[in-house]
């Protein structure tokens, strides 16, 4: 994946729980737990803010770019 999340690392240097960012932020554990694995394909700007905002943190510091183009699932289903 070219964008690399590394919003655990934050959460545990901040001493919160996933749970408890979760209550802050108005999002569930689930999805949460989606966009900490890496999985999401896309994620609010809204949700990013509340997230940065109640970590303390920077988008650079939960959400980094890994130098590679990845391609969409579509282009990599024809090859």
């Amino acid at each position: 994946m070219a964008i690399q999340v590394h919003l655990g690392e934050v959460l545990k240097a901040r001493g919160m729980t996933a749970k408890e960012l979760c209550a802050k932020v108005g999002i569930t554990e689930a999805n949460l737990s989606i966009l900490r694995s890496g999985k999401a394909s896309g994620v609010r700007f809204h949700t990013i803010n509340r997230i940065c905002y109640y970590l303390n943190c920077e988008v650079g510091d939960i959400l980094r770019f890994d130098g590679r183009l990845e391609e969409d699932d579509e282009d990599e289903r024809k090859e």
